[in-house]
């Protein structure tokens, strides 16, 4: 795989304006159905737990197991799949993607379903990778940051109406539906790849040695770590959300659609503000959008009686998150160097790291008694030490900035 900016194959004929619109709206559904699987089981964490018999806790760790699916595939599919051509690589992330989904609609026990989320979880990363490398090389020069955008923005509308509907068709059709919907999407993803995605060949020039390098940068680790804890603390509570607006906020479970649209909508916003304020400063949006998190994560844990009041807060813990997000992948980006393929694929291995560090941590407070509160005060806890860590990250870069001036 190649770098954004140089994705573009010149010598490759590329498709006409309306050919590349339904490229990148193929890819863009592959996004949309991966987003919806992502979220989807926090919205029904509840009737999941009814479902394979075990306490909300020990369903909460079904979402870690998508989550650590993620981090395993991810550098490990970009590291092997660099060479090979772009399309066909899609097709078999999607087709493992659908199986991983429908393995979960059909299992009986508790074992069998943190499996089957673990194997959902594997094509997460990479098909994002792929997809945007791919987007890009279809696109006109100047035009591929929009390009990528486009796919990108089919995670972010499944939070606006992949979540909500799932959720809605699991509560009222049983939770095994959420998920054959997800597999149904899938299918519908490798058709439009098939059909409009035309072939494009990998980066015969890329070295797992070289991606492999980056990862000894002490910018790289900070970035990732910031990420893998900083960004835990709202999965911490949107992991465990439905049960703390049902147990202490007394909203009926039919509230959660409404909640989890709340969610979708803040990132969008989110993303939207985190490239306005990224034009004006990378390192200090990170800190706002951190800090922003730690904060309404505190707020939730004090307002969490108050049901529907809640909702605005919500909404601004996943717009101040996306923030975080976006500005977490620009500064990879910066200081990755070269291999910015491995740093893409680890960017998303770090924040379902956080995915799982979150819902594990959450579901531990809870087991213990201490309430369902309590894991938005995990949160803020986790938001501040990823401060810490980007703290870390500024001072080093100062020095560095100073030693290269004394040069």
């Amino acid at each position: 795989m190649t770098r954004l900016s140089d994705s573009t194959d010149e010598r490759a004929p590329g498709p006409r304006g309306a050919h590349v619109g339904l490229a990148i709206a193929a890819l863009a559904m592959g996004g949309f159905a991966i987003g919806t699987t992502e979220f989807v089981s926090m919205g029904l964490l509840p009737q999941v737990a009814r479902g394979v018999d075990v306490s909300i806790p020990s369903a909460g760790h079904a979402i870690s197991a998508y989550a650590v699916g993620v981090v395993v595939g991810a550098p490990a599919i970009a590291f092997l799949g660099s060479g090979w051509p772009r399309r066909a690589v899609l097709i078999g992330l999607m087709t493992l993607f659908a199986l991983g989904n429908a393995a979960t609609a059909l299992v009986t026990s508790y074992p069998g379903l943190l499996a089957a989320r673990f194997v959902s979880g594997l094509p997460h990363g990479a098909f994002f990778g792929v997809a945007s490398l791919l987007a890009a090389s279809l696109a006109r020069p100047g035009r591929q940051g929009r390009a990528v955008a486009k796919v990108m923005l089919g995670l972010s509308f499944a939070n606006v109406a992949g979540v909500p509907a799932a959720t809605w068709l699991g509560q009222n059709l049983g939770w095994r539906s959420a998920y054959w919907l997800v597999a149904a999407l899938a299918l519908v993803t490798l058709a439009l790849v098939t059909a409009f995605v035309p072939t494009r060949p990998g980066d015969a020039t890329a070295s797992w040695r070289r991606e492999l390098r980056a990862l000894g940068d002490p910018q790289v680790l900070l970035t990732l770590v910031a990420g893998a804890i900083g960004f835990g603390g709202m999965f911490a509570v949107y992991t465990y959300v439905v049960p703390t607006l049902t147990e202490v906020g007394g909203l009926p479970e039919s509230a959660a659609p409404v909640f989890l649209l709340a969610f979708g909508l803040g990132m969008v916003a989110g993303t939207w503000l985190a490239g306005e304020l990224a034009a004006w400063s990378v390192f200090r949006s990170l800190f706002i959008g951190g800090g922003g998190q730690g904060l309404l994560l505190l707020v939730f844990a004090l307002a969490a009686p108050a049901g529907w009041w809640t909702l605005p807060v919500v909404f601004g813990i996943t717009a101040t998150g996306s923030v975080l997000v976006v500005n977490l992948q620009l500064r990879l980006m910066d200081v990755a160097g070269d291999a910015q393929t491995i740093g893409a694929a680890m960017n998303h291995a770090s924040l379902n790291l956080a995915n799982a560090l979150g819902a594990w941590l959450g579901g531990l407070v809870i087991a213990a008694g201490w309430g369902y509160r309590a894991p938005a005060v995990v949160g803020f806890g986790l938001s501040m030490l990823g401060l810490v860590v980007l703290g870390l990250s500024a001072r080093l870069h100062v020095g560095e900035r100073r030693r290269t001036a004394s040069r």
